[in-house]
């Protein structure tokens, strides 16, 4: 179990109770061909993990984001906790080295199987909920996955359009609007550049690969520049 050792040390996170945390890397089909062992695999651990997963990241947006309505924080959660969102923390980190597969499993190529990396993710957090508790999930989320939602990597599942209209709404009523001042690039490789009017005054510019892309950056630097919180 060096690797596991090795694992916690890459982490800076020492389990107590060290079958939790193999149990959060151990497949069903491992357990299936190893029946004389005590092991447990990890379905359970994953169904809590999923729950304390999604408070975790419900409590960040909810702080950082005071401004997002109810609909776009649920779909901005939805983004950071979907599938794809949960390999790439595995993969960060390089769970699919752990993982404990049965031989079929791992011939049919299971330790890189998206749903399976992500529900590893999900029984890891499970398991260190148990061990050491809500704190030190949260500590573990605030090292490797609130500083990508601060950086936007989830940018692409918010509506920063809406955001800014209601955040110069509620503080100014003013008018805003959208322009597209510029196309360039060849057709396969198009680029748009929007501006952002606030009261007749530019308040942001942005370049997408679409018009929708271009305005949706014009209103992130916009609420930017106006001092909303991102």
């Amino acid at each position: 179990m060096d690797d596991f050792s090795s694992f916690q040390k890459k982490i800076n996170v020492q389990f107590n109770n060290i079958s939790l945390l193999e149990q959060a890397f151990t497949h069903s089909s491992y357990v299936n061909e190893h029946r004389k062992t005590d092991r447990e695999d990890n379905e359970r651990l994953e169904f809590l993990g999923d729950a304390v997963l999604e408070l975790g990241v419900s409590q960040y947006l909810y702080r950082e984001f005071p401004n997002m309505a109810e609909g776009e924080l649920t779909k901005f959660r939805a983004s950071i906790v979907c599938e794809v969102s949960l390999v790439e923390f595995a993969n960060e980190l390089n769970f699919q080295d752990l993982i404990l597969l049965g031989k079929g499993e791992e011939l049919t190529g299971g330790r890189n199987r998206p749903a399976l990396l992500a529900d590893v993710f999900e029984a890891f957090i499970g398991a260190l909920y148990l061990d050491q508790g809500y704190d030190a999930v949260i500590q573990f989320l605030k090292t490797y996955v609130y500083p990508k939602v601060k950086k936007g990597a989830f940018s692409h599942a918010m509506d920063f359009k809406s955001q800014l209209q209601e955040f110069i709404q509620r503080d100014k009523n003013s008018k805003i609007e959208y322009e597209i001042v510029e196309e360039r690039g060849p057709a396969h490789s198009r680029e748009f550049i929007a501006h952002v009017h606030i009261q007749n005054e530019l308040g942001g510019i942005g370049v997408g690969r679409t018009k929708k892309e271009a305005e949706q950056k014009a209103a992130q630097q916009a609420l930017k520049n106006q001092g909303a919180p991102l």
